[in-house]
């Protein structure tokens, strides 16, 4: 694999599609959690999609359980991120970012930008920003507001 634009994925109504649909476009993939105390990320992640949409930019939402945070379904995580945080960039069905069960895709984004102290993904919200030729150029900590993020993306537009 030698792009995010290789992978498969599936969305929140169990629809799978390759990433190369996306191809052209900068991209910020973010794993998520809807009970989590970093959820409130949504409402900022929202805004700079609603404010970079109409550039091209894709955020996609990948809804993990892993650290105990997350809704029983991916219907029930889709609607909370809906209804109480307003989110309209794409949702995916629940899946894993660490192990042997990992999401391929995830398993790819850490390799290509390994964190601080290692490549496994320490908490929700860990962000990855991909450029228009599908390339993995930066990791953002969980902590890291989605507002700090906007500079990286207006240098890939």
């Amino acid at each position: 694999m030698t792009s995010v634009y290789d992978f498969n994925v599936t969305d929140e109504q169990g629809n799978t599609y390759q990433l190369n649909r996306y191809q052209g476009r900068p991209m910020i993939i973010v794993n998520t959690a809807t009970k989590c105390g970093l959820a409130p990320q949504f409402k900022e992640l929202e805004t700079l999609y609603q404010k970079y949409a109409n550039q091209g930019l894709i955020i996609l939402g990948f809804p993990s359980n892993q650290f105990k945070q997350e809704e029983s379904t991916t219907a029930a995580a889709a609607e909370a991120c809906k209804m109480t945080y307003g989110v309209t960039f794409p949702m995916h069905e629940i899946i894993n970012v660490n192990g042997t069960e990992a999401s391929p895709l995830f398993k790819y984004l850490k390799k290509a930008q390994p964190g601080t102290l290692g490549s496994a993904i320490k908490w929700n919200f860990t962000k990855f920003l991909v450029n228009k030729d599908g390339a993995v150029i930066k990791r953002y900590a969980p902590q890291t507001e989605p507002n700090k993020i906007e500079p990286d993306l207006q240098n890939i537009f």
